[in-house]
């Protein structure tokens, strides 16, 4: 099953220094989903060959402009591009208010529907449950209200051992009870164990992304054990002042909740403008979690690789 994210910008307040405002594309099984989508994402999209048509889900995190201000010229180009299908949109209750109100004074009318769902950020929640994943909200501490996503996929069915399955002529019929678990009764009366058939699927892996926040245990426990764990870093530690002052977290920190969390990985993003190069954002955060990686733009993680 494909879980993989790709960074299409990792800026904070401004883009600088070809870095982009905040937004990541999300491929779980070949379906995508768009975690937030500042301005700028839908170039993002196309540089780094990420198909607009094929994303019916789209997060977003608060109403900071680094992480919504290419929604609207996404849906727009949507639009004009023909869809038709759906699309679902999760985020901060005023985030239709904007919408719409964008759209009336354009006077557009979009010829898709938009299956709006506001996020509460003061409490967790599931917001989607499908046949790959559950979503739940993360409520974070920053200056207004924000929220982060956590993406688990579903626990999946054994695999079929084929040359076994082969070997026993072993009809198809049975198949669907083997991946759930059973056993096998032969003609014969002879049962076979489920485990001389099938092997264990392989472990869920989550994805957990924590946008703009301050160091806050409260979040700590929902995250606990994340297998790619994406934290803000806008600051080294020396401006650890200045990140109390705009609620947010320096790379140190960052590298700190993954040792507290037992993240597998972690992926740090959302730098200040001030920072032209990345390398000491990486190594504060890798001096206390090793398995650290920036959030270089265009390039694709592999969610459990």
């Amino acid at each position: 099953m494909r879980f993989d994210v790709t960074i299409l910008g990792s800026s904070s307040a401004t883009p600088i220094y070809n870095r982009n405002p905040t937004s990541q594309a999300l491929n779980i099984n070949d379906h995508y989903y768009l975690i937030d989508c500042g301005e700028g994402t839908q170039q993002q999209m196309l540089r780094f060959d990420v198909k607009a048509s094929r994303i019916d889900h789209i997060f977003i995190s608060h109403l900071h402009g680094d992480h919504y201000l290419g929604l609207v010229g996404l849906l727009s180009s949507l639009h004009l591009n023909g869809r038709i299908k759906p699309l679902k949109l999760y985020g901060p209750a005023p985030l239709m208010e904007i919408i719409n109100l964008q759209l009336k004074y354009s006077e557009t009318v979009i010829q898709y529907e938009i299956d709006f769902r506001a996020t509460d950020a003061t409490k967790a929640e599931v917001i989607l449950d499908n046949q790959d994943i559950i979503v739940e909200t993360i409520p974070l501490d920053h200056r207004i209200p924000c929220t982060g996503f956590i993406f688990r996929q579903k626990k999946r069915l054994r695999k079929l051992i084929k040359d076994r399955i082969d070997q026993l002529q072993i009809p198809v019929p049975y198949f669907s009870a083997l991946k759930k678990g059973g056993d096998y009764t032969a003609p014969d009366g002879k049962v076979y164990a489920n485990e001389e058939l099938t092997t264990a699927p392989d472990e869920p892996k989550t994805y957990a992304y924590c946008s703009d926040t301050m160091y806050n245990p409260n979040y700590f426990e929902q995250i606990k054990g994340a297998t790619l764990l994406y934290h803000e870093a806008t600051f080294l530690h020396n401006m650890h002042d200045r990140a109390l002052q705009t609620h947010h977290t320096t790379a140190l920190q960052a590298g700190e909740i993954a040792v507290i969390t037992q993240a597998q990985r972690l992926l740090i993003g959302h730098f200040s403008a001030r920072y032209k190069s990345l390398n000491e954002l990486l190594e504060e955060a890798q001096s206390v979690f090793p398995e650290t990686e920036l959030a270089i733009e265009g390039k694709t993680f592999i969610i459990g690789d």
